[in-house]
């Protein structure tokens, strides 16, 4: 049986006018916001795939799909709460959550310790579990053009059962 197990997450959303950019459950104050189905949260999107890849329960497109009508412009922290009953359901409890997101506007310092307070709300555990870092793309790419953003994701699970 399997004590530990690791799990890698990863999104990205285009940056589009008249959409909200949320990130960690925080809206944040900028002119252009996330294209998606739900409300386009990629660092909440990417840790649901690491979350889910390390209990073996494919993705979140899987589990939330864009043809269920119920998803459309939720919350990614609810969906992340139905991770967390996923993950328990399986057996497992998180050891840690390390968080890089990439992203050229806005700074995102000021925000992070929130994000992580939503984050471990949301999963139940405490807050020093969980790691996020802001960095930019030094204007390479279409993030570093300021047209999207992403975000990766490493968690690490203990078997309960």
């Amino acid at each position: 049986m399997d004590t530990y197990r690791t799990g890698l997450g990863y999104d990205l959303h285009k940056l589009v006018d008249g959409r909200r950019y949320v990130l960690g459950g925080i809206e944040i104050d900028c002119a252009v916001g996330f294209l998606g189905y739900s409300d386009g949260d990629v660092l909440a999107h990417a840790i649901i795939d690491a979350l889910l890849g390390a209990c073996s329960k494919r993705d979140i497109g899987y589990h939330f799909p864009e043809s269920a009508p119920e998803y459309k412009d939720i919350s990614s922290m609810v969906l992340l709460r139905k991770t967390r009953e996923i993950m328990l359901e399986s057996g497992y409890d998180i050891c840690n959550i390390d968080c890089v997101i990439i992203a050229e506007i806005p700074k995102l310092s000021p925000y992070i310790p929130k994000m992580i307070t939503n984050i471990a709300e949301e999963l139940n555990i405490d807050p020093e579990r969980i790691g996020v870092k802001a960095k930019t793309n030094e204007g390479v790419g279409v993030i570093g053009a300021g047209k999207a953003v992403s975000a990766f994701c490493s968690v690490m699970l203990k078997k309960t059962d």
